[in-house]
């Protein structure tokens, strides 16, 4: 369903114009942060296949660049601005540039995120702190920018994405997995409050999916060991989901406004035992951390994907990722030839 009063394209505060028709997002301003790579870049080519004029930033300027030139390929109007998220000063840095490209915000689309892989005793607070700053605290501060901005217009669309790590705390990520659990709360928050502004908050909760980002995680504890089980398992058809139908997925629920789009069968099997039987989920849990890597006597700590491969150097589980390098290369991820973000 489309907003009542959308802007026309490059118009000021206050001006109108009628809906293009139910659910269009044609001629909207869009952010979509973590957008030089992976989910993100998947994300902002949908939005530029249904007409939405793009404002995209990521940590590496370079990488930002590729993914800009390859947007202004398919015929989207893109501007990037190179900036961490995470930074204090980077959302009225966007939105800034948001007002000054396309005279407000329509849709923030937050994405960036850190993977984090690796038994507790290899993490260190730290961890924590960056995993929280990255996936809770920089989004709850665009957004606390970007709602002024949508006001303006007279409302706007959010879109969170979250993980099934926001709903089941599975063993070797718990740093991503509390991020996201406070991630996932706060944008069901979000729609409740920000309703009465005509402000509509899509919380995403996705499984694995095939978008070649174990090239750009991060592995603490016996690194290769740990890269074999992630990459595989976010590789495998029957585990993860083709990284382009995610994205389409997610920008047709929040063209519709729905409240909640979880991805992946696995996924959605693994939210609806959890609600069922908690106790008898945790204790598969348990049961599966069992079966992971142990610490090992020289915990190694924040490896890079493409460094864990390397050092595994197992045949085997480079032909387990094949799909998910392969996605790596179509998504500027590390591994695929691209540089992180």
């Amino acid at each position: 369903m489309a907003l009542p009063d959308e802007q026309y394209p490059g118009a000021g505060p206050g001006t109108r114009r009628r809906t293009r028709g139910p659910g269009s997002l044609r001629g909207h301003a869009a952010l979509v942060t973590g957008a030089s790579r992976g989910l993100g870049l998947l994300i902002a080519r949908e939005l530029s296949d249904q007409g939405c004029r793009l404002l995209i930033c990521a940590r590496d300027a370079a990488a930002l660049d590729r993914a800009a030139g390859e947007l202004r390929a398919r015929g989207a109007e893109v501007h990037a601005l190179a900036c961490d998220v995470t930074d204090a000063e980077s959302p009225q840095r966007l939105m800034a540039a948001a007002i000054k490209h396309f005279g407000g915000l329509d849709l923030l689309v937050n994405n960036a995120g850190v993977i984090q892989v690796g038994p507790l005793d290899a993490m260190t607070e730290d961890d924590f702190r960056s995993a929280m700053e990255t996936m809770f605290f920089a989004p709850l501060r665009l957004v606390l920018a970007a709602v002024p901005v949508m006001r303006e217009r007279g409302g706007g669309r959010i879109v969170d994405v979250t993980s099934i790590g926001g709903r089941l705390a599975a063993p070797h990520l718990l740093p991503y997995a509390a991020a996201k659990f406070a991630a996932t709360g706060l944008s069901e928050g979000l729609r409740a409050e920000l309703a009465p502004s005509n402000i509509r908050v899509t919380t995403v909760v996705p499984g694995l999916m095939r978008t070649g980002s174990h090239g750009a995680a991060r592995f603490s504890g016996q690194a290769g060991q740990e890269y074999a089980w992630f990459a595989t398992a976010a590789s495998l058809p029957l585990l993860s989901m083709d990284g382009e139908r995610a994205a389409r997925a997610i920008v047709r629920a929040a063209m519709r406004n729905r409240s909640e789009l979880v991805l992946t069968v696995v996924a959605k099997i693994a939210v609806r035992a959890h609600g069922l039987a908690p106790a008898t989920t945790v204790r598969a849990l348990t049961v599966a951390n069992r079966l992971l890597p142990q610490p090992g006597a020289a915990p190694e700590h924040n490896t890079t994907g493409t460094g864990a491969a390397r050092s595994l150097g197992n045949r085997a589980v480079g032909l387990l990722t094949t799909l998910g390098d392969r996605a790596a290369r179509r998504n500027n991820e590390p591994g695929g030839g691209a540089a992180r973000t």
